[in-house]
């Protein structure tokens, strides 16, 4: 079984910058920044493929950045000009031996993190 911890998570003016970081106990094809804010359905940020191919939700696109140190089986999400509505839960997600969906929606994932908080004060 995967083991997935998050970390990085704080409070932040809005414009600010976190970087996020996912601690895995193994490797694996795909992984992905999935986040959920209240009274809202859990939605898919970024995805990172084993290849190093990303894909990333049109609402992050060239603010958030994820990449991957395989070494340490650790991926990370660089989060630039924060805005209010990107406050969310923010969950790590992996899925072994998936190439073809490695796509950031929640449905693709298997194991998922505990979270870690992200507040973005205006």
């Amino acid at each position: 079984q995967v083991r997935l911890v998050e970390s990085g998570g704080g409070s932040v003016q809005a414009g600010g910058s976190l970087r996020l970081s996912c601690a895995a106990s193994e490797y694996t094809h795909c992984m992905a920044w999935c986040r959920q804010a209240p009274a809202k359905e859990r939605e898919g940020v970024a995805a990172f493929r084993a290849d190093g191919h990303t894909i990333y939700a049109d609402s992050v696109k060239g603010r958030f950045t994820i990449s991957k140190d395989n070494s340490k089986n650790t991926l990370y999400l660089q989060m630039n000009s924060l805005k209010p509505v990107d406050a969310a839960m923010y969950y790590c997600a992996a899925q072994p031996e998936l190439w073809g969906g490695c796509v950031p929606n929640v449905t693709v994932f298997g194991y998922w993190g505990q979270g870690t908080q992200v507040t973005v004060s205006s």
